[in-house]
């Protein structure tokens, strides 16, 4: 078993193209004991910023921590706010950004690298 506490997990920037103020922690990561088939990740994106519009073969989910936003999509931009959770489909075209006055925080959990394919 692994606990720890997330304040004491580095925060990196986001450095994709594309990304505007956006930091991740990667609180459980496939290089920890047990954790073969998933990986956790909080990410916070300051307001007006986001992450990259883009698409993947796999899965995440998110649970929003904090903060207002919209999860932008082909369809139409989909508010979000602290407790609804997002399911973010195998290629679906999405993006994360902050449209409130304080930072968006959320949890996003994935595959772990060797399992997306």
């Amino acid at each position: 078993m692994l606990v720890r506490r997330a304040d004491g997990v580095t925060v990196e920037p986001v450095t994709s193209e594309g990304a505007e103020g956006v930091t991740i922690q990667w609180l459980i990561n496939e290089g920890d004991p047990g954790a073969e088939h998933f990986v956790m990740r909080r990410f916070e994106v300051v307001p007006g910023g986001h992450t990259p519009l883009h698409t993947h073969p796999w899965e995440h989910e998110v649970y929003v921590l904090a903060g207002r936003g919209v999860v932008a999509t082909p369809d139409g931009d989909h508010a979000i706010a602290p407790g609804d959770v997002v399911l973010v489909a195998p290629r679906d075209v999405h993006q994360f950004r902050c449209t409130g006055d304080e930072t968006l925080q959320f949890l996003c959990l994935i595959p772990a690298p060797e399992s997306c394919g």
